[in-house]
């Protein structure tokens, strides 16, 4: 029984087992004939020749079939080999493991998508390893702050007085929102949020927004321009996920724009889809930055300080927030000193009922 499960000893079992049907068949076939078209004299030489005609053949046939199976073996078993053995590799964390393509379509498809597999594979534990170093990277800083106060105060050269411990408190509160933040990341990426979606007017919700975030565009003395269609333009998603995100790249438009600056919101309602497109004049993005912009912890300056540069994930959320909402956000730019654009796209409340 430990034999019959190898695939090799399968394949020869199955072209034998074609041999014999065919040498039987023969046998019956000639011997029927025989019987009815050849003189009964001349029935036995008949035989004879037949038999030994079949005993040639069958032994020829033997052969070829014990020689391609060999053949067809090794072409079939060769490759799934490697990819049994490359997949205990990977498995034990080598995720560097690739397999060479083979000649035949069926089990070349199967290498190429093995290569992909462990390609992605790699691609995840490189990730993962970035989203480590980023994260201590990000804790480091309002750690390294609280430290620095808590030594003042314990060596007497920093007063224990209320600013101090505002001081504090702000490097707490900064460590609090990078926690928040990861802990929200990985809800949205694990699909775990919860979406509620329905029809409402994008351009109300985009009135609202703006003028919640009026008291930053007047300190920035940015200006503020919406527009929009007359009439209601209808998405079928979750109104506070969008409002959240929405809040996200319209703050980074204020955030990154220079005094004086101006930011242009756009409504279009298209025949699947609702977009809002947010255009600043502000410091714009290189092209090269473009495809990681919705990266973990990316930044477009690596020196921006947490301050002003935020935790680096907001996009991450907003784009997983869209997605899950069945749109997509894309982002684009003319260059450094250019500007910026991005695109949130909704489906539409008509098309989605």
């Amino acid at each position: 029984m430990g034999l019959w499960r190898q695939l090799r000893w399968r394949i020869i079992a199955a072209q034998m087992l074609v041999v014999i049907v065919g040498v039987l068949t023969l046998i019956v076939t000639a011997e029927t004939l025989a019987a009815r078209s050849v003189d009964p004299a001349l029935l036995p030489v008949f035989q004879s020749a037949v038999i030994q005609a079949l005993v040639v053949a069958a032994l020829a046939a033997t052969i070829a079939g014990l020689t391609t199976s060999i053949l067809l073996v090794r072409e079939i078993l060769r490759p799934l080999q490697q990819l049994a053995a490359s997949s205990r590799r990977i498995a034990g964390g080598n995720y560097d493991e690739r397999v060479t393509a083979p000649l035949t379509d069926e089990l070349r498809d199967v290498a190429q998508s093995f290569n992909q597999m462990a390609e992605t594979l790699a691609q995840v534990e490189r990730q993962r390893i970035t989203l480590i170093g980023n994260v201590a990277h990000e804790l480091r800083t309002p750690l390294a702050g609280l430290e620095g106060y808590l030594e003042g105060l314990l060596d007497g050269v920093l007063p224990g007085d209320p600013e101090t411990i505002y001081a504090m408190q702000h490097e707490v509160r900064r460590l609090r929102k990078l926690v928040d933040d990861l802990q929200h990341l990985s809800r949205v990426e694990a699909g775990q949020v919860a979406i509620q979606p329905q029809r409402f007017d994008v351009v109300a919700l985009v009135h609202l927004i703006v003028a919640q975030l009026r008291p930053q565009l007047i300190e920035q003395y940015l200006q503020v321009v919406i527009e929009a269609p007359e009439e209601e333009a209808l998405a079928y998603a979750d109104p506070d996920r969008t409002a959240q995100v929405l809040v996200n790249l319209i703050g980074n438009a204020i955030q990154y724009t220079p005094e004086d600056g101006s930011i242009t919101i756009r409504v279009r309602c298209e025949s699947t889809h609702v977009q809002v497109v947010v255009e600043d004049t502000g410091i714009g993005i290189p092209a090269e930055a473009l495809p990681y912009l919705f990266e973990r912890f990316y930044r477009v300056d690596p020196s921006r300080s947490r301050a002003s540069g935020g935790s680096g994930i907001g996009l991450t959320i907003a784009r997983h927030l869209a997605r899950a909402m069945g749109g997509e956000i894309t982002a684009a730019s003319p260059g450094i000193g250019k500007g910026s654009v991005f695109t949130l796209i909704l489906p539409r409340g008509e098309i989605a009922s």
